[in-house]
């Protein structure tokens, strides 16, 4: 797992007139917090920020006033309709210390023929890693898969150092039977209609 390195400046203005101030500077207000320290409001690059969000729990290596902290972003705020960087919380970690964070799942492979249809239970799954080695994602063979088949949170291989931070029998993935259309149903409206047209 990379390092995103950023520049953080601290910040003493708040509200949303301040907010939309940093933001018209293409930057992205957001506070940092962790281990019993006070929160530290901080302003960050948005283009940089934003590229760094495309990985799930990427560790920030932040420069704040010539200090460097590792932070994971624990919740990140967009605006609904354009989707840009509205404000950002940053969690800080250490080397070595075990977080809980909650990583992508991925199914790959067919599924058995039969128009079967794959449900996300989860979309994510909550692990327990290092800081510095927290996964990406999980990738799911579910190669060969009929209805009816699932696949629980124990079944899926973590990576060395990561753990179930939820139940092991929590099902993750299922496969569902296609919903066939109902030929009883029409069936019984040709006979209705059969019936209607005699009387």
């Amino acid at each position: 797992m990379s390092e995103v390195k950023l520049a953080a400046e601290t910040r003493t203005e708040f509200g949303k007139g301040a907010a939309r101030r940093v933001r018209r500077e293409n930057k992205v207000p957001g506070v940092v917090y962790g281990h019993g320290t006070d929160p530290i409001h901080v302003t960050l690059p948005g283009h940089e920020l934003l590229l760094a969000l495309r990985t799930p729990n990427v560790l920030l290596s932040l420069d704040i006033e010539g200090k460097t902290e590792l932070a994971i972003p624990k919740a990140v705020q967009r605006d609904a309709i354009k989707g840009f960087l509205e404000h950002v919380d940053l969690l800080l970690v250490k080397r070595g210390e075990k977080v809980t964070v909650e990583i992508p799942v991925h199914a790959e492979g067919e599924l058995a023929a039969g128009g079967n249809l794959l449900e996300h239970v989860l979309n994510t799954l909550p692990v327990e890693a290092e800081a510095t080695h927290i996964p990406e994602s999980v990738t799911v063979s579910v190669e060969g898969l009929e209805a009816g088949a699932s696949i629980h949170a124990k079944d899926i291989t973590l990576p060395k150092g990561t753990t179930l931070a939820i139940d092991e029998d929590a099902v993750v993935l299922q496969v569902l039977a296609a919903q066939a259309e109902e030929p009883a149903a029409e069936g019984e409206e040709e006979a209705a209609a059969e019936a209607g047209a005699e009387a």
